[in-house]
């Protein structure tokens, strides 16, 4: 699949093209989907004691927040090859505002873990947002463009840790109890997915020339049938072993964020007694990084393709892995809460970065089945994360110990990223294209403010 005019540079300031109303859309659309499927997290100690869970049972719910997003995952990047991201996205906005309004309706255990389950639907957004930057922006700046909108996206799970405590305090001041307050204060995420899933079919399109459907009538784009059929795209995705590779990248570093955004603020509030706000604010920074983190990641991707191809990206790939292992295991030490917060940034700077260098892989690894591999990828980071929460769910192992254990594997996974290898004539074809889409920039950088 040949996608015509991509844009070969990030005017960060302008709605005024279709490229960058999706970059735009498709960042905040991912924070929104984030902020909705992590809004219950900073809030577990109310929480915690409204519905009497036990460590084994929060477990439970982290792992069933994450769960179902490795099915969806791999559904959802199909969906995009068949029917294109513009409708894919609506759908799955409007229809997981539904489940994030209605967790409120939680009062045991087992009706918590089913709110939790469905909620886990909307982390699918991020294949989304991959497939749909990765339609319009060129090779020389598709990692930056990847890692950016996904980096702005995860944003959601630090916004999140510090704006929903801060939602539930004002309900709090209201006279609302603690019981309701937790409850009323997931309305607002629920509200604000659904008014963006009528913006992103308002003013969205799947690619530079038009909706999938109108580029195939055209002639532009292969029927999706036959050769192009969603069984076809899904298999052969996944028969190449390069994908299952950057799946398994993909579980040791976003899995991880993803394990890091659940308990965070439980691991400050009771690792170092401190009040849940406090706690939330501290883990938030963690997911604040994303500001700028992932989009390094895509950045140095881009850059080490300047000189070294799609061997540089991978390079660069096993690099930022191997920093997040030593990081992470290095943050399990930690006693002291200041020494632990600054590691803890170190740490969320690699993982980050880990996960920017993946996509700016994987556009590269098959064109005409991009969706599959974006989505088998990204449900990587799902297994990695339902793995993850096994090390968190046992009464017999600490968090700080879950840490540890989750940092060694992270060390010894990352040499995964080696089995990622390109044709002589695959690196050939793109370095050829890097050129053409440099030689086309007329600016002075990816990145702009114009």
């Amino acid at each position: 699949m040949e996608i015509l005019n991509k844009a070969n540079r990030i005017r960060l300031l302008s709605l005024r093209t279709p490229q960058m109303r999706a970059f735009h859309f498709s960042w905040f659309a991912f924070h929104i989907c984030f902020f909705g499927w992590f809004g219950i997290a900073p809030l577990m100690a109310v929480v915690r004691e409204d519905l009497n869970l036990t460590q084994t049972q929060i477990g439970n719910t982290i792992i069933a927040s994450v769960l179902i997003t490795v099915i969806v995952r791999l559904l959802i990047g199909v969906l995009c090859d068949r029917i294109g991201p513009r409708k894919t996205y609506t759908g799955l906005l409007v229809l997981g505002s539904i489940p994030v309004m209605s967790i409120g309706f939680a009062n045991s255990f087992e009706t918590f873990l089913l709110a939790r389950l469905a909620i886990g639907a909307i982390g699918a957004s991020f294949v989304i947002t991959q497939y749909h930057t990765t339609m319009m922006f060129a090779p020389n700046v598709v990692g930056t463009a990847n890692a950016t909108s996904a980096g702005w996206g995860n944003l959601g799970g630090g916004t999140t840790q510090i704006v929903m405590p801060l939602i539930f305090s004002g309900l709090l001041m209201l006279g609302v109890s603690e019981t309701l307050g937790w409850r009323l204060a997931m309305v607002v995420p629920g509200v604000v997915m659904f008014v963006t899933g009528i913006g992103y079919w308002l003013f969205t399109q799947d690619a530079p020339n038009g909706n999938f459907d109108e580029l195939r009538a055209r002639g532009e784009l292969p029927p999706a049938n036959g050769e192009n059929s969603a069984g076809k795209s899904f298999m052969s995705a996944a028969k190449d072993i390069r994908v299952w590779a950057l799946f398994v990248v993909y579980a040791i570093c976003f899995g991880v964020e993803l394990t890091i955004n659940n308990i965070a603020a439980i691991y400050f509030f009771d690792h170092f007694d401190l009040t849940l706000a406090t706690a939330g604010m501290i883990a938030g920074l963690f997911g604040l990084m994303n500001v700028f983190a992932r989009t390094l990641g895509g950045v140095f991707s881009d850059l080490f393709a300047r000189n070294g191809g799609l061997k540089g990206r991978v390079r660069w790939l096993f690099i930022a892995l191997i920093c997040e292992g030593i990081a992470l295991v290095a943050f399990s030490q930690m006693h002291v809460l200041s020494y632990a917060i600054g590691i803890m940034l170190v740490f969320s700077l690699f993982v980050q970065m880990a996960e920017g260098a993946t996509y700016g892989v994987v556009p590269f690894i098959n064109k005409k089945a991009l969706g599959a591999v974006a989505g088998i990828v990204g449900a990587g980071g799902n297994v990695g994360a339902v793995a993850a929460a096994f090390l968190f769910r046992s009464e017999a192992i600490t968090y700080q110990q879950g840490l540890f254990y989750l940092g060694l594997i992270v060390l010894v996974l990352a040499s995964c990223a080696l089995l990622v290898r390109f044709s002589d004539e695959t690196e050939a074809e793109e370095a050829e294209a890097y050129r053409q889409a440099v030689g086309e920039d007329t600016g002075a950088g990816a990145l702009s403010l114009r």
